[in-house]
């Protein structure tokens, strides 16, 4: 299914339902919306926007052309011709019943229906419905634009198959699809929130703690393990060397002690309601929702990039959703055409808000982050993909040479022409140089010496078969090309001294 999926239909738009759209689109898929409320368009498209900007700031990768969004005047002209829906109305069984039962008579049999439920069973929400075998809890978290969860609940009535497909297809998108052994009321993320909010709800009504310090309580503390270690592998190295065991031992007669309220919940009467939206506000309320919105997308980005760093939690999805957008990107990189006596168009881009310096215009760095970008799909043009990789075989840039020629601007379209300037049996010269999309200025050039290793040896070693046949390809393409005056005398001659190839 994963490979088929190419329009999607999301019904309801919401804070949950808007940040569905905007993940599919963003991946490049089509998407049908349907909602009756008015200002749903104008929320979805906000919400859009957000997505863009955080999505700029996560990660380089070259992002697929956002898929068309389109408004449908029904349930059943949104469904039809869907390969995936997503159901995310407010939280009322009769209402969702309503919907869905909808959804099913006008679906295709057998197509996915995620509900973006928070507490609901599956086996509830099928109730009354024709067939339930493609219903099924597809719970996300806030933003879930960024945020990789979702958990999937299935009961005994789901076909497996639709099961598997949908989770494949969520995985595709940069997701963690977290499947529930068994289904039971609100999952296993929203009972653990529930958990803490019963017990910040006391600690607000009995005067111990205000809103804000509650909050600093988490983020100042154990919010910061939380988000790259989780609850169980926290206390883990709370027990020190001897573990979970020895933790268990020392603190796990706690839990006989009353310190906490978890059975009871007080009453959310004015009284309570009042003092909690009035310490909100003096928390918070100095900052609009959207300037909050755009806060915590930019915290998350943030923890998220760091996670990817250190190759931990969230940030491997984010790594494994990354590589699967530079394969994308890349896909039909193989088998574009060489033109005879013309450079090789492999790559293009635009400049960012974020790539830009104080003057509006790309920074150094980021000119060399577009180059490289270029290296790798030339690399993947002769042949060097995941497969050739595998083999312990790769290519390092060993030498550079840029040239700062002109301005780019935020939002200019960028596209690189490729040379291939020389070749040997271990390294490889090529030239890029970087024009303007829009009046084909000449922005920029590079120049790069490449060398091919063993990454088992960690030394230099003679280029596969492959991907010589294909530099001569393009050797003999490029043959009467001549040298550009600008290739510096550097790296030049092929004829380095051998310390290189050692």
């Amino acid at each position: 299914m994963t490979q088929h999926v190419k329009t999607v239909a999301a019904i309801g738009v919401g804070v949950i339902g808007g940040g569905w759209i905007a993940r599919f689109l963003l991946n490049g898929l089509d998407v049908a919306v349907y909602d009756p409320a008015p200002g749903a368009e104008a929320a979805v498209r906000q919400m859009i926007a957000n997505a863009e900007r955080a999505y700029r700031k996560l990660t380089l990768a070259p992002l697929p052309e956002p898929g068309r969004l389109r408004f449908a005047t029904s349930i059943a002209e949104a469904v039809a011709d869907a390969d995936y829906i997503q159901e995310s109305v407010p939280e009322r069984l009769d209402l969702k019943h309503r919907v869905l039962a909808e959804i099913a008579a006008a679906a295709r049999p057998g197509t996915p229906i995620g509900s973006s439920t928070s507490g609901f069973k599956p086996s509830e929400l099928q109730q009354g419905l024709p067939t339930a075998t493609s219903v099924f809890v597809a719970h996300p978290f806030n933003p879930v634009y960024l945020l990789p969860l979702v958990e999937i609940v299935a009961s005994p009535a789901n076909d497996r198959a639709v099961i598997d497909r949908a989770k494949a297809f969520l995985g595709t998108l940069g997701m963690k699809p977290l499947e529930l052994r068994k289904e039971i009321e609100a999952h296993i993320a929203d009972r653990l929130l529930e958990a803490v909010w019963r017990e910040s709800l006391w600690l607000v009504k009995d005067d111990i703690a205000t809103t804000e310090e509650i909050d600093d309580a988490i983020r100042f503390g154990f919010g910061l393990r939380w988000a790259q270690m989780g609850l169980f592998e926290t206390y883990r190295i709370a027990g020190g060397a001897a573990g979970m065991r020895h933790f268990l031992a020392q603190f796990g007669p706690a839990l006989q002690w009353p310190w906490t309220k978890l059975t009871d919940v007080p009453e959310l009467d004015a009284a309570l309601v009042d003092r909690i939206a009035s310490q909100s506000d003096a928390q918070s309320g100095a900052y609009s929702i959207g300037d909050l919105e755009r806060i915590r997308d930019d915290n998350l980005v943030a923890i998220l990039q760091s996670l990817k760093a250190n190759r931990w939690g969230a940030g491997l999805i984010v790594q494994e959703h990354e590589a699967r957008l530079y394969d994308k990107a890349h896909a039909g990189v193989a088998t574009a055409a060489i033109e005879p006596g013309q450079p090789l168009q492999l790559h293009t881009s635009r400049v960012r808000e974020d790539w830009a310096d104080y003057n509006g215009h790309m920074t150094e760095s980021r000119y060399l982050q577009v180059f490289g970008d270029a290296t790798d799909a030339f690399l993947r043009f002769i042949g060097l993909d995941a497969a050739y990789l595998a083999t312990g075989a790769s290519v390092y840039t060993v030498e550079t040479h840029l040239r700062h020629l002109s301005e780019a601007k935020v939002g200019v379209g960028l596209k690189i022409a490729t040379r291939l300037l020389g070749h040997d049996a271990k390294r490889i010269r090529i030239a890029h140089e970087m024009y303007s999309s829009e009046d084909d200025t000449l922005l920029a050039t590079a120049e790069h010496m490449l060398l091919h290793v063993d990454t088992t040896l960690a030394r230099a070693s003679p280029l596969g078969p492959g991907l010589t046949t294909r530099l001569d390809a393009i050797a003999e393409s490029q043959a009467r090309m001549s040298l550009p005056d600008w290739a510096g005398s550097a790296i030049r001659a092929l004829d380095r001294p051998q310390s290189i190839l050692a």
